[in-house]
């Protein structure tokens, strides 16, 4: 447990967060507890008791009392893969991937990852190679191309590609230094406001609304952890953006959602509304991108001094790499996590870990943010804005370092994790899916509204409606 404790001061310290919300804190189990040479449970342990520390400091403003928090590793590394593990009316587990998604070898041995879940990132892929929408077709195509050129090529047309490589190869590539120069989570204070106290409630977040305006899984791990500890959260997406269903069931525990086209100026009304009401705004677009409608950091704390804005990117905010699409899988590709679970296996194709835990990792690391920013707020007042990336927190887990014999550890299956599973009613149906693995003893995590379809509810906060 020295391990975890270690790095939660660490990340207490990156983000404001008190210290001694930690003598409350009771940590639990050993890795390895999923298949990897890394250490997966330690990072899921850690990232899911940053965010509940987080909680309990909004608690501790609310009323002046502490509670115990404990988190069990196992449980947390099973929650770092709850989507593989969700059930709709006792179905068969969802499927998540494209059937070209996923490794090939190029024509100069070297292997690359597509990404192709969403339908225009996989036609063009097609498009690029030439070649039908088959897994044989994409090999034979992709034999003909050298790695780093179809690496290239992809990225100046916006696809979402990697190849992988080492971690000497990343360590020696100009994104990778430039992640050194920038925290695992940046908290900027980027304007002037009044105090918000925190009055007393039933639950941590009671009250506190949340815009969600992200997708796939590490944003909607931020707003579903937020809706776990009382928040009011409103997943915002619009009618034509493509999405994953089984990520949308799993992640929209806890979450109103609602449907608007930032393409209209109706639909920038209707969010600039919302934001006025709102105390945290989380979105996942690439930096600089939501600016081009309004919605910068600068734009949103002027239409609302006192938000609190919370930044998702794949790359990070700088360097050659930032406006690169991305997501976990390549990321753990081209970082050389997949190339050290191959060599960790006598493997010469990538390795993927066993979860998506550079998701999972920054989503939860977005929530403690957000949570000890409120606490800050209610100290301090301010406009802040928190920098959150798959990247820097691929290299923050490369950094905890490997452990030998990991793939001794047996893979669990599902009905090997189900006295970590709970049901619900949804909006899909009877959701079987991972509790919360955060234990609060004065304000159990749950979530009070169903998982339900995108846009089924109207643009307007509960308590307006």
């Amino acid at each position: 447990m020295t391990e975890t404790l270690d790095a939660l001061r660490d990340i207490c310290g990156q983000i404001a967060l008190p210290l001694e919300g930690l003598n409350e804190l009771t940590l639990s189990g050993t890795d390895p507890v999923l298949p990897s040479s890394f250490k997966v449970g330690a990072v899921a342990q850690t990232a899911i008791s940053a965010a509940a520390l987080g909680a309990g400091e909004v608690w501790h403003q609310r009323t002046g009392k502490r509670q115990h928090i404990a988190c069990d590793m196992r449980h947390a590394a099973v929650e770092f893969r709850s989507e593989r593990y969700l059930r709709i009316d006792g179905g068969p587990p969802p499927d998540l991937w494209d059937k070209i998604a996923g490794t090939y070898q190029t024509g100069d041995g070297r292997w690359v990852r597509l990404h192709t879940n969403f339908p225009h990132h996989r036609d063009g892929v097609l498009e690029l190679l030439g070649c039908a929408y088959e897994r044989e077709a994409v090999a034979a195509a992709l034999a003909t191309w050298n790695g780093q050129d179809f690496e290239d090529a992809a990225a100046e047309k916006g696809l979402v590609i990697t190849m992988m490589r080492t971690v000497e190869e990343w360590r020696s590539h100009p994104q990778a230094q430039a992640l050194d120069q920038q925290p695992l989570i940046s908290v900027e204070r980027i304007g002037d406001a009044p105090v918000r106290p925190l009055e007393p409630a039933a639950r941590p977040l009671s009250g506190i609304r949340v815009l969600d305006l992200t997708r796939i899984i590490a944003g909607p791990v931020c707003g579903r952890t937020l809706a776990a500890h009382g928040a009011d959260v409103m997943r915002v997406t619009a009618p034509h953006l493509p999405f994953v269903a089984a990520l949308v069931t799993d992640a929209g525990r806890g979450k109103l959602s609602t449907h608007m086209d930032l393409g209209t100026d109706d639909g920038k009304r209707t969010l600039r509304k919302l934001i006025g009401e709102a105390d945290i705004f989380v979105q996942g677009y690439r930096p600089g991108g939501i600016g081009r409608w309004g919605f910068s950091p600068e734009d949103v704390a002027a239409i609302n001094p006192g938000i609190i804005y919370v930044s998702l990117s794949a790359y990070g905010h700088q360097g050659p790499w930032a406006q690169r699409r991305g997501f976990d899988s390549l990321v753990q590709t081209a970082s050389g996590i997949n190339h050290c679970e191959a060599t960790a296996l006598g493997k010469d194709s990538p390795v993927p870990l066993p979860c998506q835990a550079l998701d999972h990792a920054s989503g939860y690391f977005m929530a403690a943010a957000a949570m000890a920013t409120l606490a800050r707020r209610a100290r301090e007042g301010g406009s802040w804005h928190i920098r959150v990336s798959l990247a820097r927190t691929g290299r923050w887990i490369q950094s905890l370092g490997q452990i030998k014999n990991g793939f001794d550890c047996a893979d669990p299956a599902f009905d090997d994790v189900r006295d970590l599973m709970e049901q619900n009613n949804s909006g899909f149906g009877e959701l079987t899916a991972v509790r919360h693995a955060a234990q609060m003893s004065e304000t159990p995590c749950h979530w009070s509204r169903p998982a339900m379809p995108l846009g089924s509810h109207p643009p307007v906060w509960p308590d307006a409606a």
